[in-house]
């Protein structure tokens, strides 16, 4: 019972932050082509989230670093395609930085 509505409160708050990326764009404090980006980094945020209160006593559940990897990903993905605007070498650099880090973490971590 408490998973169907940890999903529910994920999808209210997934929707309430493609409002405020939309918000954001009518206020004029984005370019349009900020909105995709806006999006990722929100809902990165939100996996970073989840991670911290999501109890692991489910076997077949998501863990908690799955879902802060997953979250940290999300938001590098939205960090890179605003870097696109400067440099794609730097959108590379970002990707290939967290990707790096979650890979030593995950090679550090003893079951």
């Amino acid at each position: 019972m408490a998973e169907s509505n940890q999903s529910v409160l994920s999808l209210g708050v997934f929707l309430i932050i493609i409002v405020a990326a939309i918000l954001l764009l009518a206020f004029g404090v984005i370019d349009w082509t900020l909105i995709v980006p806006v999006i990722l980094v929100l809902s990165g945020c939100l996996l970073l989230g989840l991670a911290a209160s999501r109890p692991s006593a489910n076997k077949y559940a998501p863990s908690g670093f799955y879902m802060l990897s997953s979250g940290w990903f999300l938001i590098s993905l939205g960090g890179a395609l605003y870097l696109l605007r400067f440099n794609f070498l730097y959108s590379i650099a970002l990707v290939l930085l967290v990707l790096g880090a979650i890979a030593i973490v995950a090679g550090l971590r003893r079951k």
